[in-house]
C-alpha cells in the first residue's frame, strides 16, 4: 500500500466476487455479488453469523473457533495512524509480526443504516474475496497477508493527545492487511513527472509490470474493472503493484451476468459506458488508457466533462491523442487495447509479448535520451 494520503484505499465495498456455489447455492457460476437474490437467505445467514460471532465474543475468542488459513494473529496486529478514509472503513498504517502492512478496518452496518440483509451480504461476499485474494502471488500483485473477520480485539489508536488510548471498533468489525509500499501510486509519480517526462525504458518498465500483474489476475479468473494508475502503487525500487480490489469481481462464466457502470470515466471501456456486459477485456481497454497516461504523465481528456467522455467514448470512438514521437510498436499496443470492439482487443499475455520485444536502447520517449527538448507534438485526429 501506498503512504500517500487518499490514494491508499483497499477499495470501497472490497468486494472481489460471489460464487453461488459457496453461498448455499448447487450452481457452479460465478455471479456478482451485487446481482445475488439476497432475500431468500440472506436474513437466515445474518442469523447464523451472529449466533457464531456473540458464542465467540462470550467465551473470549473474538473471531471464529475454528481458524481460516487467511486468519491473522491479532497478538501480532500493531494498527498506528490513518493513511486514509472509504466508504465502508479506515485505512492505518500499521505492522504485522514486524513487517510494515496497510490495515483496512471494515465497519459495515455498524452505522444504523445497512440493512441486515445488506450487512450478510458486503460480509459474505468480503469472506469470498478474501479466500480467493490469499491464494494470490505474484510479484505485480500487491501482496495480501491476512484478513480478520468480526472482531471486537483491534487496538485503534484514538484521535485523542494520548497514544496510549484505544478506541473501541465496531462489534463485528472486519480488517484486511496488505504489505505496505512506500513508493506512492502510479498517479503520483506520473504527476511529479509531468514536465519532464519519463524515459522510454521507464515507460515500458512500469508498462511491463502492469501488464504482467493484469495477465496474472486474468489466468485466475478474476477482473479488477477499475483499473487506472491511481489503483497502482510503486516500491522503493519502482516495481509496479496491482491493488484495490474494492470492485475486482471472480470473473464471471457468463459475461452476460456482469453488467453494470464500475469502474472510473475516463479509463472506462466503450460496453462497460454503454450498460452492456463485458468480460475481462474491459481491463485491456483500461490497460490502453494506462499506456498513454503512462506515456505522457498526463491526463486523458483534461477540458471535457464526464458527462462528454461517456458520450464521446462510446458514441464517437474519442480516444487519447497519440503524440507522433511515440514509437510505433508502443502506439499500436495502445490502440489494440482500446479498440471498441472487445473482441478485437488482445489478452494480456499478447499484450506482454508485444511489450517485451520493444527495443528501449534508442529511446523514444516524450523527452529523447539525447536532446534537451521534449516531444510534445501531438497527432491532429482522435481515435485509434
Amino acid at each position: 500500500m501506498s503512504g500517500e494520503g487518499d490514494n491508499c484505499s483497499l477499495g470501497d465495498g472490497v468486494v472481489m466476487g460471489s460464487n453461488s456455489k459457496d453461498v448455499g447455492s448447487n450452481s457452479n457460476t460465478f455471479v456478482r455479488a451485487d446481482k445475488i437474490d439476497f432475500k431468500s437467505w440472506d436474513l437466515q445467514l445474518e442469523k447464523h453469523l451472529s449466533r457464531v460471532w456473540s458464542r465467540d465474543r462470550e467465551v473470549g475468542g473474538g473471531g471464529p473457533t475454528k481458524k481460516e488459513e487467511w486468519e491473522i494473529d491479532l497478538a501480532k496486529l500493531d494498527i498506528r495512524n490513518v493513511i486514509a478514509h472509504g466508504t465502508y472503513g479506515t485505512v492505518y498504517k500499521g505492522s504485522y509480526d514486524g513487517q510494515d502492512v496497510a490495515v483496512k478496518v471494515l465497519d459495515w452496518g455498524e452505522d444504523g443504516l445497512a440493512t441486515a440483509a445488506e450487512t450478510a451480504a458486503l460480509r459474505s461476499s468480503f469472506q469470498q474475496e478474501v479466500a480467493v485474494w490469499h491464494k494470490l502471488d505474484h510479484p505485480n500483485v500487491t501482496k495480501f497477508i491476512g484478513a480478520s473477520m468480526g472482531t471486537s480485539n483491534l487496538k485503534i489508536p484514538s484521535k485523542s493527545t494520548s497514544s496510549d488510548v484505544h478506541n473501541s471498533p465496531p462489534s463485528r468489525a472486519c480488517c484486511v492487511v496488505v504489505e505496505y509500499l512506500t513508493g506512492g501510486t502510479l498517479k503520483k509519480y506520473l504527476i511529479r513527472n509531468s514536465r519532464k517526462k519519463l524515459a522510454f525504458k521507464i515507460v515500458v518498465q512500469l508498462a511491463l509490470d502492469l501488464s504482467r500483474g493484469l495477465n496474472y489476475l486474468h489466468s485466475k479468473k478474476i477482473v479488477h474493472r477499475d483499473v487506472k494508475t491511481e489503483n497502482m502503487l510503486l516500491d522503493i525500487n519502482r516495481t509496479l503493484k496491482i491493488a484495490d480490489f474494492g470492485v475486482a469481481r471472480v470473473e464471471a462464466q457468463n459475461p452476460r451476468d456482469m453488467t453494470g457502470e464500475t469502474g472510473t470515466l475516463g479509463y472506462m471501456a466503450p460496453e462497460v459506458l454503454d450498460g452492456k456486459p463485458y468480460n475481462r477485456k474491459c481491463d485491456v481497454y483500461s490497460f490502453g488508457i494506462c499506456l498513454w497516461e503512462i506515456y505522457c504523465c498526463d491526463m486523458p481528456y483534461p477540458d471535457l466533462s464526464f458527462a462528454e467522455v461517456s458520450s464521446a467514448v462510446v458514441r464517437q470512438n474519442l480516444r487519447p491523442d497519440v503524440p507522433r514521437c511515440c514509437p510505433s510498436p508502443f502506439a499500436s499496443i495502445m490502440r489494440k487495447c482500446w479498440d471498441g470492439n472487445p473482441e478485437k482487443r488482445p489478452e494480456m499475455d499478447e499484450v506482454v509479448r508485444l511489450l517485451e520485444a520493444i527495443d528501449t536502447s534508442k529511446g523514444g520517449g516524450m523527452i529523447p535520451e539525447d536532446q534537451a527538448g521534449g516531444c510534445f507534438c501531438f497527432t491532429a485526429g482522435r481515435g485509434p
